[in-house]
């Protein structure tokens, strides 16, 4: 017999779908700190417990981290990508940089392969993106842009399958970007990417295949220097 009844469990149901929806949308963006317990009772209508139930259950399912006397924040954008936020951030980053090499690495040699005309005009939009935010000197924007402009590519492979696993492991990458670039842009530790989006218009698959797997390890030495 269940402990609570069903007409609440569906109702902390629809507030779960309803703050999953927050999340995934971008209205809550990964890093955002959620509305309060009480601000959430009144934006939803709904009792006290049922709200945190609700939280709960999306901070056990690896979407939100609730902090004690600083409030709830988004940590991942699905289920999946949460689960792989718990898993892998402790991980040893040479691994980690050898799963960004074969990911990206068949990514963009699929890219070179299957890129259309619209796919070259988003690379070229997100590098220069890329290339203005490293200039603006804020880290955090670069990490963004830098992360976009990856992502453009995975998606130029037309790969469904490695498009949302890519795109779970998202949060991931921003984060591994983050500790390798740090606070502070550092002229040295620039990489330039014009020469994997060039490649993936020729519709060269070696060349942009060895351009993107090589990345991950320059990152992985600049950060051991």
């Amino acid at each position: 017999m269940p402990l609570t009844s069903p007409r609440r469990s569906a109702l902390v149901d629809q507030v779960i779908t309803q703050l999953r929806n927050q999340i995934t949308s971008g209205e809550w963006p990964v890093g955002a700190r959620i509305p309060t317990e009480p601000e959430l009772v009144e934006l939803l209508g709904v009792a006290r417990n049922t709200v945190r139930e609700a939280v709960r259950a999306l901070a056990h399912n690896g979407l939100l981290d609730i902090r004690q006397g600083s409030g709830t924040y988004v940590v991942a954008t699905s289920e999946l990508a949460g689960v792989m936020h718990r898993r892998f951030a402790g991980a040893d980053p040479r691994h980690i940089a050898e799963l960004r090499s074969t990911l990206e690495s068949s990514a963009a040699r699929l890219a070179a392969e299957r890129r259309t005309d619209r796919d070259l005009v988003q690379l070229d939009a997100l590098l220069a993106r890329r290339e203005e935010a490293w200039a603006g000197g804020d880290a955090e924007v670069f990490v963004a842009a830098d992360v976009a402009l990856h992502m453009a590519v995975v998606a130029a492979s037309h790969n469904d399958v490695l498009i949302e696993l890519y795109a779970d492991l998202g949060d991931l990458v921003a984060d591994w970007l983050r500790t390798d670039v740090g606070s502070e842009l550092r002229p040295e530790a620039h990489l330039d990417h014009a020469r994997l989006i060039e490649a993936i218009r020729r519709g060269d698959g070696d060349s942009a295949a060895s351009e993107a797997a090589d990345y991950p390890y320059v990152c992985l030495a600049e950060k051991a220097r």
